[in-house]
């Protein structure tokens, strides 16, 4: 079946409309770009027609990017020139886009990303939605590559080198808002009124023929001051060593790219991309990069199941116990998704800095880099201070987050479990201690699971859920389901000294304090950690872990 439809909303004004059967985003794989361009062939024949439109027949998705999958396919066998024509191929089919007699709009509504953002570059113009979830980025530097088909040469030039430099190098989207302000996009409007806002323009266009003098104008090198450039690169490059450690080639790749190329034509440039990206397609970061991306991916659509009529319980409300650095930042976590939570600590003076914790947390907004009051008015109701057990007998989920010792879990469990709802879903964020053991004394084990959080929560993406010996499905599921719903990736793992990440960690662990014991500096330990690439030493990591938490959990 076509991924492409074609349609007539005005008689000179043609829609290209992108929607892959059966998927649940647009991909631009080959047979796909093949399709847009016979597309093109036909409009380009077509003498009457003065527009084109593009958009997505996927509410929320414009097109997410490359198909990847056919990046693995060739990987192994693809030598730098046929990289280099791979990429010269897919920049030819774009620039289409600004070199026909009709103008040609992109109308956004959702993700755009990656090959999809640079097929919107290449339109004259762009329009996006308000749809919360519209964003426009080139995220390929998270996978050891930068834009292909034009990324680099076009976006510098549409919104200014600095912009794009920030754009390309650091992956990350921008909305609809912050698109306009970069003059990335002429125009937001609800994604109903997208069509009649790009016929409009394409009219506005046909009279003042701005267009064409824009197409010359991107096409020719960046005036930009000599001693302007240097400072870019200067700054830039420093930004994205912090960021990187060095680890990470492409963004530092992509940007002496768009700092040489701004000073030449646009087709020199994009040769220049082309050649660029065969030194780093295929490389060890790449693929590793591109490993990650698709484990990712799998994690996102796993129930954490082999089998598929297990349905989750719901859960609309979330008991946590302990309002500790862990409790609070699930507390947070929990309540930013829109679900109630009460939050249960014997300490009083301990409660009252959880809830502080957890509300400074979810009321920060990163535009104002501080606490936004209206986010306070909307979360504060849903974060409910305890200090009796008895509190958490309706929630759904209860999840304790206190010190990590079993006894003093078993003896909460042993008061909490018969005020309970009958299927309710009682977790322990332990790190360590078996979820069987835990569970020995409950009257249903088979509603217990672990669900081990991660310290900083409201950064680190990965939970565990842990499957005691008597854990049942549904169980298994309710927590997976749970976890996806505060916007974490759950991976299920079997009871286990360490699960997973601790029975990987701690050996590590152990051999830093081996070392210290033989006397090497921590200097020195830290120093060689940092420069294998990790994010911090393994003697920050203990002061950060808590000394305690490690000596409990090493004793498991």
């Amino acid at each position: 079946m076509p991924a492409l439809t074609l349609s007539r909303p005005a008689p000179d004004v043609a829609l290209l409309t992108f929607d892959l059967p059966g998927k649940g985003a647009n991909i631009l794989s080959t047979p796909v770009l093949d399709e847009f361009a016979a597309h093109l062939d036909a409009l380009e024949r077509d003498t009457a027609c003065a527009g084109l439109v593009i958009q997505s027949g996927k509410p929320g998705m414009f097109i997410a990017g490359a198909d990847l999958r056919e990046f693995v396919a060739v990987m192994d066998t693809v030598t730098a020139e046929q990289t280099t024509a791979l990429c010269r191929r897919g920049q030819a089919l774009f620039q289409r886009l600004s070199g026909g007699r009709f103008v040609t709009v992109a109308a956004i509504d959702g993700i755009c990303v990656g090959g999809g953002a640079e097929l919107a570059i290449w339109c004259d113009r762009r329009i996006m939605s308000t749809n919360p979830k519209t964003e426009f980025g080139f995220p390929e530097v998270k996978i050891g590559l930068f834009p292909g088909w034009g990324g680099t040469v076009r976006t510098p030039r549409i919104v200014g080198l600095a912009n794009a430099v920030e754009m390309i190098t650091g992956g990350e989207s921008v909305d609809a808002p912050a698109a306009v302000a970069l003059g990335l996009v002429s125009d937001v409007v609800p994604a109903e009124q997208l069509l009649d806002a790009a016929l409009r323009l394409i009219r506005d266009e046909q009279q003042t023929r701005q267009f064409e003098s824009d197409r010359r104008r991107w096409a020719e090198p960046l005036t930009i001051n000599p001693t302007e450039l240097a400072f870019l690169g200067a700054t830039a490059s420093a930004v994205i060593q912090q960021a990187t450690k060095g680890k990470y080639p492409a963004p530092a790749a992509a940007l002496e790219l768009m700092l040489e190329t701004c000073a030449e034509d646009a087709e020199t440039a994009l040769l220049h991309e082309a050649e660029g990206m065969a030194t780093l397609f295929g490389s060890p970061v790449n693929r590793a990069l591109i490993n990650v991306f698709f484990l990712s991916d799998r994690i996102k659509k796993d129930t954490g199941l082999d089998r598929s009529d297990v349905v989750p319980r719901g859960i609309q409300s979330v008991g946590v116990i302990g309002a500790g650095l862990m409790g609070a930042g699930i507390a947070a976590a929990t309540v930013k998704r829109e679900l109630p939570v009460s939050l249960l600590d014997a300490d009083a003076d301990a409660l009252v800095k959880g809830v502080r914790s957890a509300m400074e947390d979810v009321t920060y907004n990163k535009k104002l880099k501080g606490p936004d009051v209206s986010r306070a008015v909307q979360f504060a109701p849903l974060l409910k201070p305890c200090g009796e057990l008895g509190e958490l007998a309706a929630c759904d989920l209860v999840i304790e987050a206190v010190v990590e010792n079993a006894d003093v879990k078993r003896q909460i469990f042993a008061r909490l479990e018969p005020q309970l709802r009958p299927n309710a879903v009682l977790a322990s964020n332990t790190s360590t201690i078996p979820i069987t053991k835990l569970a020995a004394d409950l009257a249903r084990p088979d509603q217990f699971c672990g669900i081990h959080f991660f310290n900083p929560v409201r950064k680190m993406q990965l939970v565990e859920v842990i499957r005691g010996e008597q854990t049942s499905d549904t169980t298994v599921a309710t927590a997976v389901a749970f976890a996806k719903s505060v916007g974490k990736l759950p991976i299920v793992v079997y009871d286990g000294p360490g699960f997973l990440v601790n029975r990987l960690l701690f050996p590590y662990m152990n051999e830093a304090l081996e070392l210290l014991s033989a006397g090497v500096p921590i200097a020195d330990i830290e120093r060689a950690a940092k420069s294998f690439g990790m994010p911090m030493g393994p003697i920050t990591l203990y002061d950060m872990v808590g000394i305690d938490t490690a000596y409990y959990a090493g004793r498991t």
